[in-house]
């Protein structure tokens, strides 16, 4: 581990368990994090931030329900309850975690027709979060990495993260994935491991 950069992913609310969207375990990385996020000279962080229409919502898809896969503008796209909605408690931070760390935040799936995985584009590669232009300006070539959730915004930060050439290492410890389908997780992080990232620890044992 590095004095670098840390970058936590969607740690939200609506993740955690009990949430709109909850994630197994999604509570358990908080103290691993405000623990951990000290070392680093930059702690930067993703936030869901939907409208009430987002397209990624199964109530705004008539007769669809949860996991439902329809088409929005050409992509296909996995429908989840309501979640991380702007102006909601369900669209903050997760209780417990020291917010005073993060140096920067930035918001993702603001738009109401596209979804955005990653904490560096949409899933159309229209909008960019402005993530990539702030790492490049503090010079910054590589990056630790961990969130909620594993099989999704985490795994697809880290696959836009090596296209662009930034080094990450995962921090597997501090990530639990939803497993919409059982193995999910474990696949993606061998799909995180096949695009060059390196799988670590917050905790050494």
């Amino acid at each position: 581990m590095s004095n670098g950069v840390l970058l936590l992913i969607d740690v939200q609310r609506d993740f955690l368990p009990g949430g709109a969207l909850g994630v197994p375990g999604g509570d358990e990385i908080v103290p691993l994090i405000n623990q951990s996020a000290p070392r680093y000279a930059f702690v930067l962080a993703t936030r869901d931030f939907h409208p009430a229409d987002h397209c990624s919502f199964a109530t705004n898809h008539a007769g669809r329900k949860p996991g439902d896969v329809v088409e929005v503008n050409g992509i296909d796209q996995v429908l989840w309850p309501p979640h991380c909605v702007q102006g909601t408690a369900g669209a903050e931070f997760a209780p417990g975690m020291d917010a005073g760390l993060i140096t920067k935040t930035f918001l993702k799936g603001i738009d109401p027709g596209l979804d955005s995985y990653s904490a560096f584009f949409d899933n159309a590669r229209k909008r960019s979060t402005g993530l990539a232009e702030y790492l490049d300006a503090q010079g910054c070539d590589r990056l630790d990495l961990c969130g909620l959730a594993t099989d999704y915004c985490v795994l697809w930060s880290v696959l836009d993260a090596r296209s662009l050439g930034i080094g990450v290492t995962v921090l597997a410890d501090a990530c639990r994935g939803i497993d919409l389908k059982p193995g999910d997780t474990e696949r993606a992080f061998a799909r995180m491991q096949k695009a060059g990232a390196t799988l670590a620890r917050f905790v050494k044992g």
